[in-house]
């Protein structure tokens, strides 16, 4: 899987002219490229994620919000035909299921919702507005739950499900505060997919919660201690080795289990 490539086999079934009441079978293999489909994509970790599927070989759906050109495009110059890039924004119901329309009949091996906002680092639950921790809940916790409900029956057996979370959204290791409403969605995005993965038990997906550490983006701020350069591959490489293992886990971009 690590590769990008997995054997399909398939078998053709044809009359022999030669002898027409015979039927002459066929068995051949052909590779099939793995595809990730990554909400959220057009820069930062997202971009990170498409650029490091692309580099192992793997098809990649990148979504992006608005028409203008992104990074994401660039990465579509250069990796050709591997990578293609659709309009989403988690919330909006209405784009959720036109993108789900569109790719009606496709198969994922992986779908990783990387939507996320914050409100800055001196966020306080009672100084926020209620409109912000309302937009922060919808785009943190119930967009990418959303979209999850509506691309996850695209997810083949043994795939994997996927949302880019926080250890801050972890209760068990909040001993600093800061950050209120933003910890806050990210524990909501946590319980929403712990409740999730009960409603969907059984199913042989693996599910993930992934912590991509402190990272140097526009939402991480020039003082985060990692790069994307540093965590983005650490992900891909923790979420294909837990790739057929069923259930929901939580952990960080270096395959560390992290409490609830």
């Amino acid at each position: 899987r690590r590769a990008g490539l997995k054997i399909r086999f398939r078998k053709e079934c044809r009359f022999d002219s030669d002898h027409p009441h015979h039927l002459l079978y066929q068995f051949w293999e052909d590779a099939v490229t793995d595809t990730v489909l990554i909400a959220g994509a057009s820069r930062g970790l997202g971009l990170g994620l498409a650029r490091e599927w692309l580099h192992r070989g793997w098809a990649v759906i990148g979504t992006v919000r608005g028409p203008g050109r992104t990074g994401l495009h660039d990465a579509a110059d250069a990796f050709g035909g591997r990578l293609a890039i659709e309009q989403l924004d988690v919330t909006e119901p209405a784009s959720i299921g036109a993108l789900r329309e569109r790719l009606n009949g496709r198969s994922l091996d992986v779908l990783f919702v990387n939507a996320g906002a914050a409100l800055g680092r001196e966020d306080r639950v009672d100084q926020v507005d209620t409109a912000e921790f309302t937009q922060l809940m919808e785009t943190n916790a119930l967009g990418p739950l959303r979209t999850i409900e509506a691309l996850g029956p695209l997810v083949c057996p043994g795939g994997t499900i996927a949302a880019m979370s926080s250890s801050l959204g972890s209760v068990g290791l909040n001993e600093t505060g800061g950050m209120e409403t933003y910890r806050a969605s990210k524990a909501a995005l946590n319980t929403l997919m712990r409740s999730y993965a009960v409603r969907h038990a059984g199913d042989g997906r693996t599910l993930a919660l992934v912590h991509p550490g402190w990272v140097r983006t526009d939402m991480g701020g020039a003082d985060a201690s990692l790069t994307v350069e540093v965590s983005a591959p650490g992900i891909v490489d923790a979420v294909l080795a837990r790739m057929g293992t069923p259930g929901l886990q939580f952990y960080d971009y270096q395959g560390k289990t992290l409490p609830w």
